[in-house]
């Protein structure tokens, strides 16, 4: 019975780290304990220093823990970043516990909603890679290469086929979910067929 319990808990520690890759992962602002703030300690690692050690991802969220009412969370473009401009973000957070989901790739830059404290170096850069799911996603189709050769000038009484659209190839979103959805199938299913047989 004991091999059983431990076989089960192995498989289900694997499927929690396979769902944690699909569907991203909670960062909180400068560590377990970090506090979104002006860095008490000059010596100390900054908020920036601490997210160059992460690999954001999209679908990754960062949380922001600080006082509610005496600091807030400032998302803004890189010139008023670098210029601690709090005027006109693109988002204002102030509910002292902030969650923000990473939907897109890029830079994110934050500062604090009080100006001297940016200047104090309260601000925050996270550069955020692609998608998670991408790796779980067949590859794109190979470009099909065009012929070198001109083709034969058609004659003028027949219609020319109208030039395709610019759309492109299909997405792979659906073929993507639809491999994540029957690879944990698949994984549930070899866990109960081995519960079964121990």
């Amino acid at each position: 019975m004991a091999k059983k319990s431990s076989f089960a808990v192995t498989i289900f520690g694997v499927m929690l780290l396979l769902v944690q890759n699909v569907c991203g992962v909670e960062y909180q602002v400068g560590g377990s304990k970090g506090i979104w703030g002006v860095p008490s300690d000059p010596n100390a690692q900054s908020l920036n220093q601490w997210a160059e050690s992460r690999r954001f991802q999209i679908g990754d969220s960062i949380v922001f823990n600080y006082q509610s009412g005496q600091d807030s969370v400032l998302l803004v473009n890189q010139d008023d970043y670098n210029n601690c401009h709090t005027e006109s973000p693109i988002k204002h957070f102030s509910d002292g516990h902030t969650i923000i989901k990473f939907e897109k790739s890029g830079p994110h830059y934050f500062i604090s909603g009080i100006k001297d404290n940016c200047l104090k170096n309260e601000k925050l850069v996270v550069v955020v890679l692609a998608d998670r799911t991408k790796q779980y996603s067949s590859p794109p189709p190979a470009p099909v290469e065009e012929p070198q050769s001109p083709p034969p000038e058609a004659p003028a009484q027949m219609n020319p086929t109208p030039s395709p659209t610019a759309e492109g190839p299909p997405s792979n979103a659906a073929s993507s979910s639809t491999s994540i959805i029957s690879f944990f199938l698949g994984l549930i299913g070899m866990v109960a067929t081995s519960m079964i047989l121990l």
